[in-house]
């Protein structure tokens, strides 16, 4: 994921061709949704359950960061609320950049400032522990079958393919990445082993997702409010190190290692951050139940939240 994400990054901004089609980001999607969804054994779904409390503890701390971001952006950039806020939520990039334009906020920053934070949590958070040497820690059990059975994975391709279908047409966020996510997920949680994703799909597919992502950073991207995008980053920096410090509160009341805890709350793309767990061995189920329950709290809780603190506020762009 990340070769690909560099190099068409820097193609892209040197204003090289480069394009990603959809449909095989979704498809790369799609396969990593149905490999992290096969790491949810009944045994694993205990451990998630008895852990509810952290996961709680760590949507709530988020949003909290969230807030602290927005209101730092805001107090730097004198930019209306609903950009500040949309901008520096951790979680939804294009569903908070349709908010942001309901509330008539500046969306060509918000949407900036989402391919900022993703492009640095992925390069960072991953990088980071990899010369760190902190993998091979998974505490959770691995993959409920590692044999590879044609019908079994033509039945889950069917499966994912109609989960995906379905989330999308009830216009759910990131539908072809949950709506597989969820559908091998309850399957193993009822004990049904039907095939293993072969390696090389979950390569292929990383390299599509990375694709998809470097090509965001195009020419005019760069030259799009550079103040703006320098306080972006430098926000995300301090988000990072913020989630540092809640996985290392997590990490000494779960009993869980750091690693696990720090993917678990990065502030990234669900996608990528389970990616990494699972290259690294670093808990990738319990990383994605992070992720998933933040981005579905965003999701439903981020809208409301601006309307209750800024009511008054005013949206007009300045």
């Amino acid at each position: 994921m990340l070769g690909p994400l560099v190099a068409t990054g820097v193609a892209s901004v040197l204003g090289m061709p480069s394009l990603s089609w959809n449909p095989l980001r979704n498809a790369g999607q799609c396969t990593i949704g149905v490999a992290l969804g096969l790491y949810f054994t009944p045994q694993v779904g205990l451990l998630i359950l008895n852990m509810g409390w952290a996961i709680a503890i760590g949507v709530l701390c988020t949003l909290g960061m969230g807030w602290v971001m927005a209101s730092w952006l805001h107090r730097m950039h004198h930019l209306n609320r609903a950009t500040t806020w949309f901008a520096s939520a951790i979680g939804g990039a294009s569903e908070m950049t349709l908010l942001a334009e309901r509330a008539h906020g500046r969306t060509d920053l918000v949407a900036a400032a989402h391919s900022v934070r993703i492009l640095i949590v992925t390069l960072v958070v991953p990088f980071g522990m990899q010369f760190s040497g902190l993998h091979g820690l998974d505490v959770s059990t691995p993959q409920a079958t590692r044999e590879f059975y044609m019908w079994g994975f033509l039945g889950l391709g069917a499966l994912a393919a109609s989960s995906a279908w379905l989330m999308q047409r009830l216009d759910r966020a990131n539908p072809w990445f949950l709506g597989p996510l969820l559908a091998a997920m309850l399957l193993t949680l009822l004990d049904l082993h039907w095939s293993t994703v072969p390696k090389w799909m979950t390569n292929a597919a990383q390299l599509l997702i990375g694709v998809s992502l470097g090509v965001r950073f195009t020419p005019n991207f760069v030259h799009t409010a550079p103040k703006w995008l320098g306080s972006v980053a430098l926000g995300t920096l301090g988000l990072i190190g913020m989630c540092i410090a809640l996985a290392l509160a997590l990490a000494w009341g779960t009993g869980l290692h750091p690693a696990t805890l720090v993917l678990g709350t990065a502030p990234g793309g669900i996608a990528e951050m389970a990616i990494t767990a699972k290259v690294l061995q670093l808990g990738a189920p319990v990383v994605t139940a992070f992720q998933v329950c933040r981005l579905m709290t965003v999701l439903v809780m981020v809208g409301p939240m601006f309307r209750w603190l800024y009511a008054e506020a005013d949206t007009a762009s300045p």
